[in-house]
């Protein structure tokens, strides 16, 4: 089982891996809104300029939290086009929608719809 440091560790990591395929944006976790699961912990995220400052336009659009395991260190992707609490549910119902890019798995640095 992980830590939550070692979670966070993995969740910065994964937000870096996100800005290699996007644009040049610094971005952050809300560290003081995580939710802890007893699987794991979300995390919502935003870039570091809109954070500092609370510039509307500074703010990132489509950025979904996102769970990290505990047990496996995985990235589960939740979507933007439904309300959190309906993702979570369907994620502990083990439902959640299939996309090509929905888990993130750290240690080989690979997406996957499974």
């Amino acid at each position: 089982m992980l830590t939550d440091q070692e979670m966070l560790h993995i969740a910065e990591r994964y937000l870096k891996r996100l800005g290699q395929i996007g644009e040049d944006i610094e971005v952050m976790i809300y560290t003081d809104e995580i939710i802890k699961k007893s699987y794991g912990n979300i995390y919502f995220y935003n870039s570091k300029e809109y954070i500092l400052t609370g510039d509307f336009y500074k703010s990132l659009m489509g950025n979904a939290p996102f769970l990290v395991e505990k047990k496996t260190g995985r990235v589960v992707n939740f979507s933007t086009s439904t309300v959190l609490e309906k993702e979570i549910q369907a994620y502990e119902k083990g439902t959640l929608g299939g996309s090509s890019d929905l888990y993130w798995y750290p240690d080989e640095d690979r997406f996957s719809s499974k």
